[in-house]
């Protein structure tokens, strides 16, 4: 349940220079708006990277599909209240190239 996820204040940024979602209404509103059917099925593993204090960096690896038809690499940004639950939630996706989302050129196409 998201109210178990999030603080009920809490900023989501899909990508580093995105603008927030606040609040964990707006944060549903977008989940639900970005999913491709009540079907959708996804795996997901991750790895937590590194903590200080109240903010962690985590390793996610996501593909969507059975057969995996969409795929990228994550780099979330969490802090945590003291309850355990985000107040920030910071994106940085990454996918393949010439797959949706990503970069004509890769993640750097200067």
């Amino acid at each position: 349940m998201l109210a178990d996820v999030f603080a009920p204040d809490a900023s989501y940024k899909n990508a580093p220079y995105e603008p927030p979602y606040r609040g964990r209404g707006a944060i549903a509103e977008m989940w639900e708006r970005e999913r491709t059917g009540p079907d959708e099925t996804f795996e997901m593993s991750f790895e937590i990277v590194a903590v200080d204090g109240d903010t962690g960096v985590v390793r996610v690896e996501v593909g969507y599909g059975d057969p995996v038809e969409i795929e990228y690499r994550d780099l979330w940004i969490v802090r945590l209240d003291g309850n355990g639950r985000c107040v920030e939630f910071e994106e940085w996706p990454f996918w393949p190239p010439g797959q949706k989302g990503s970069w004509p050129s890769g993640p750097n196409p200067v």
